[in-house]
């Protein structure tokens, strides 16, 4: 039913204690034992509060900007340029100053169904992007200190391997039921 190649995954989930605690003692494991990250993955890190859904979308378009589905254009193109060279720090440094993609964001929230929360206001939900790059499955959250590699996937098996990091994550706290998932497709358009 989804439309193929599947390229990015965006995922909304409940970051309650539950998933909180998992993710210390994931991040904590992979620095103890260390991981293989690919130097083309494109990773920030979040500096702006409530901005993890523009951060899942950047990391999802921009971790597949050589692939041939997206040309990028306008301020997308402008700030993969400017950031490309950057550490994740300094790209989310790069992206609080940048006035398009601010705007783009401030624009967007506005036009949500509901109040945009203010950056500095705690929220539950959170997003992160799941991308494919040099023949891993990568979760990228600007919110951790670096992306984490998910092991061995292909363009073929994306999103099979990805619906089952998603349920690893639904797994850590059953009785939370709020989880959406979005598809970054690539090939043709939809309409």
């Amino acid at each position: 039913m989804v439309p193929q190649p599947v390229v990015a995954l965006i995922v909304l989930f409940p970051k309650g204690d539950k998933i909180k605690s998992a993710e210390a003692e994931l991040c904590a494991k992979i620095e103890k034992e260390s991981q293989k990250v690919s130097e083309d993955v494109y990773f920030m890190k979040q500096t702006i509060g409530n901005a993890c859904g523009t951060i899942g979308v950047l990391h999802a378009v921009l971790n597949n900007q050589d692939g041939g589905d997206f040309k990028l254009e306008g301020i997308l193109a402008e700030f993969s340029e400017k950031t490309k060279g950057l550490d994740a720090a300094e790209r989310g440094a790069s992206l609080e100053s940048d006035v398009g993609i601010c705007e783009a964001h401030s624009s967007s929230a506005q036009e949500g169904q509901t109040a945009a929360p203010s950056a500095e206001e705690s929220v539950k939900p959170h997003f992160i992007a799941l991308v494919h790059t040099d023949g891993a499955l990568y979760e990228l959250d600007g919110c951790k200190p670096f992306p984490i590699n998910h092991g061995v996937t292909s363009a073929e098996n994306f999103l099979k391997d990805s619906a089952a990091v998603c349920k690893k994550i639904m797994a850590i706290d059953p009785t939370e039921m709020n989880f959406n998932i979005m598809a970054l497709t690539g090939g043709q358009p939809l309409f």
